[in-house]
């Protein structure tokens, strides 16, 4: 027997899955140009997949107010250009070979090709972003300082004294915290929904877009197969910091100085970076940042409770229920 709920949560589907059809529509023809080098480069990760979480949570977050506004669907594919762009740039700087899958765009074409369709990216999203007004263009503005700052800090790392956990927590929360609270914000105001709940969305965004980025860092110690779409012990061959390696490396126990010393580099050694996971799978550390991103997925639920209730404020809660069954 079906009841009110679930007929409800049924229409939220279909209105939440033709809103993404029609970003991933809009999406193909904004990335398109009259140079078609230019297209095939502008739409080589977006041809590779992804998750497209940030334009869902902005379809979402538009279900508090009139979900089919036009402007909406031009806010989801204004964030996920932005996110496209940056990946163009993140791979530059990281010198990636691999992206979803395929090759990065700097090593299908080369450097200077992969920054500059990047500048493409952000161009098309600000012309879109034009659109939607004077608020938007600054909430897009705010947002891009926000990402620039943290790669910033990512790249120049931390001030002398200053606690590394404090300044990784902070390049996550700039990285990617800032464009999944934008996200939400966009859908949200686009939608015409009121401020309260503007405001409530902005700050469930960047709680649960903080916590999925490190849900990754746990993925990457604790899944033992590719299934997640990673290879298990990816960070630690690049010598990538990770939240649980991070309490590792602030930590003062003297037993520790080994696997400090260890963690402080890159781990070129397959035979040494197997036995890295084992330790790690078996450390209090990988535990406390499994409660630290527990925590953040609970504190986004609680903002919750500011929403109208209804299936559009459920499916916000079955996002938080999802941070916590990728690390279980």
């Amino acid at each position: 027997m079906t009841t009110e709920a679930d007929s409800g949560l049924d229409q939220l589907q279909a209105r939440v899955e033709s809103g993404v059809e029609r970003v991933e529509s809009l999406l193909v023809e904004r990335t398109r140009s009259d140079d078609g080098m230019v297209t095939e480069a502008a739409r080589h990760l977006l041809e590779a997949g992804g998750k497209r979480f940030r334009p869902l949570l902005t379809v979402l977050a538009a279900q508090f107010g009139d979900p089919e506004h036009e402007d909406v669907i031009k806010a989801g594919v204004i964030v996920e250009l932005t996110h496209l762009a940056t990946l163009y740039h993140d791979d530059v700087m990281d010198e990636a070979p691999r992206r979803r899958g395929a090759p990065s765009a700097n090593s299908r074409w080369d450097n200077s090709v992969a920054i500059l369709v990047g500048d493409f990216l952000f161009a098309r999203a600000s012309a879109l972003v034009a659109d939607l007004g004077t608020e938007a263009v600054r909430i897009q503005a705010e947002t891009f300082a926000r990402l620039v700052h943290g790669q910033i800090k990512e790249t120049v790392g931390p001030k002398d004294g200053e606690n590394l956990l404090d300044h990784y927590l902070q390049v996550v929360a700039d990285k990617t915290g800032s464009l999944i609270a934008a996200s939400a914000l966009l859908g949200a105001k686009m939608s015409g929904a009121n401020a309260e709940v503007q405001e409530t969305l902005l700050a469930f965004g960047e709680r649960i877009g903080v916590a999925f980025q490190l849900a990754d860092d746990i993925i990457d110690i604790a899944s033992e197969s590719e299934d997640s779409g990673k290879t298990p012990g990816t960070d630690l061959r690049e010598g990538v910091p990770t939240l649980p390696t991070l309490y590792i490396l602030t930590s003062d126990d003297p037993a520790e100085a080994e696997l400090k010393q260890r963690l402080s580099a890159p781990i070129t050694d397959e035979a040494l970076v197997a036995k890295t996971l084992a330790e790690l799978r078996e450390h209090s550390a990988l535990k406390q940042a499994r409660d630290y991103v527990l925590g953040e997925a609970e504190a986004g639920r609680a903002l919750l409770a500011d929403l109208p209730t209804g299936a559009a404020r459920d499916a916000l809660d079955a996002l938080c229920d999802r941070v916590v069954n990728r690390i279980a």
